[in-house]
């Protein structure tokens, strides 16, 4: 059994050890940073539009996909001001292909409210950015820490698997998500809040890894619990997924020539404002025959045909199959209320999700 002294030793290096951990962090991060086009360089403050466009790209997304959307975005639209100035049109079809697309419309919002009510300056306060379009406690926080330098801890995935696995975490996600926080929050060293959460990011990204994290390249490594306990991959520890029922529907592909067939969606809703193909309803319990009833009418429409396989395609909350039927309309026939005729050479530039280039491309063998 140890003795007073020895765990009056122990309780000290502990000590000692957990207030070392910002400080070890810090300086792993001055040597091992990631570039990032969003990133200011060492020295240069961050743009807070940089930093507020990346975080709402980054949701849900990777770095590597995000990239050159974000490249794009910034050379059309340098400043919030100007992307405030943009039509939500423009917007949905620069961000086609990044999914979410609740968050393109909620970007677009932030970016008015802040050229109209805030004379294209955001807030630099975690309260006074809560209050916009579209920013979270999350975004909020990471904004207020990266751009403005604000002494507060945003909590991303990557910042979870990093605490979870230091302090070893029991509680499953997401009950454990203030535990975490309150963690997390440790680990912010007494200035550079912003380079803290960026240095605990950069550390989930590259060092301590969902699966097989190099922690003797850790900065941490000598003051984490999960290591010690070599239970490092266990963690964060999480309730099973629930996957949703599975939906059915039909999607109809009509070309007139070079052109084909779209309408918008709703603005609120599933993949609101975007351009889909005509469709059916999106049901659990939907069959063919129900489903073909909901067909465009066309006069001079040659007859359905049905291609052989489904689309699919996997939402946040369920997996979506469609069978795909094609048809050919004369050279000036009308196009129902509420659908437009649109070049087939610029569908690139239409805010199409993926689920509806995928029904394209298989329609018309692209």
């Amino acid at each position: 059994m140890p003795t007073t002294t020895a765990l009056k030793k122990e309780r000290s290096s502990a000590a000692s050890t957990s207030s070392a951990r910002p400080t070890l962090l810090l300086a792993w991060y001055d040597r091992h940073r990631r570039r990032l086009p969003w990133r200011a360089a060492p020295g240069e403050a961050s743009d807070p539009y940089r930093v507020w466009l990346s975080e709402i790209m980054l949701q849900q997304t990777t770095v590597k996909a995000v990239g050159p959307y974000f490249e794009k975005f910034v050379v059309r639209w340098p400043d919030v001001t100007a992307l405030g100035r943009a039509s939500l049109d423009d917007v949905l079809r620069m961000w086609a292909g990044l999914g979410y697309y609740s968050r393109a419309r909620n970007l677009h919002a932030c970016a008015v409210a802040v050229t109209r009510e805030h004379g294209g300056v955001f807030p630099d306060t975690v309260e006074g950015l809560r209050a916009l379009p579209g920013i979270g406690p999350y975004t909020a926080a990471a904004i207020a820490a990266i751009a403005f330098d604000r002494r507060t801890m945003p909590v991303d995935g990557n910042i979870e698997r990093v605490v979870s696995r230091l302090f070893a975490v029991e509680e499953e996600l997401p009950q454990a998500k203030p535990l975490i926080q309150q963690l997390a929050a440790t680990l912010l060293a007494d200035s550079r809040a912003g380079d803290s959460a960026q240095a605990l990011m950069d550390l989930g990204a590259s060092i301590c890894t969902p699966k097989k994290p190099a922690c003797s390249l850790c900065p941490l490594n000598e003051d984490c619990t999960a290591r010690a306990q070599g239970t490092q991959e266990t963690f964060p520890r999480k309730a099973p997924k629930k996957s949703g029922t599975l939906r059915r529907g039909a999607a109809f592909v009509v070309t007139r020539g070079d052109e084909l067939l779209v309408r918008s969606r709703p603005e609120k809703g599933l993949l609101g404002g975007m351009t889909e193909v005509p469709g059916s309803d999106w049901l659990a319990d939907q069959d063919d025959a129900r489903a073909k009833q909901q067909a465009p009418e066309l006069k001079g429409l040659s007859r359905w045909q049905r291609k052989v396989g489904v689309v699919t395609h996997v939402f946040t909350h369920f997996p979506l199959e469609l069978v795909v039927y094609t048809a050919k309309a004369e050279a000036r026939t009308r196009a129902p209320e509420g659908m437009r005729w649109v070049p087939i050479a610029t569908l690139a530039g239409e805010a199409l999700p993926n689920v509806m280039r995928k029904v394209i491309a298989h329609a018309l063998d692209l």
